[in-house]
């Protein structure tokens, strides 16, 4: 049984960090994609950041550019994501998901694997 597994959330200050872990159980993702996609209170998810298969160039929402950091590691947790200088507008449900040689990251429909998600919240 495949399953991911978000781990790093919390609450923090405005301007604050956290370091999100997605770990993986049930297969080698080495050819997957890896993305965080995030879900703010009736809001639809939406795309945050990606890596693709083999590592490469990564992928960053607008809103997070500059900001988040994503990065893999296909032996254990493979995939992370820091935030630094976190706003109010970042608090959400942050998801992890994984697809097959994924090539348009933000298309949440092209991931097949999805973990739960961790709540990231952010105080003004």
């Amino acid at each position: 049984q495949v399953q991911l597994i978000e781990s790093g959330g919390g609450l923090v200050q405005a301007g604050g960090s956290l370091r999100l872990s997605c770990a993986a159980s049930g297969r080698t993702f080495s050819d997957y994609t890896m993305g965080w996609f995030r879900q703010a209170p009736g809001k639809e998810r939406e795309f945050v950041a990606a890596v693709p298969w083999g590592g490469g160039t990564t992928s960053y929402a607008d809103s997070v550019k500059g900001r988040f950091t994503i990065s893999r590691d296909n032996a254990k947790n493979p995939v992370y994501l820091q935030m630094n200088s976190l706003k109010p507008e970042d608090t959400a449900v942050y998801y992890c998901a994984a697809g097959f040689r994924v090539r348009v990251f933000s298309w949440k429909n092209q991931y097949a694997y999805w973990g739960q998600g961790t709540q990231v919240t952010v105080s003004s």
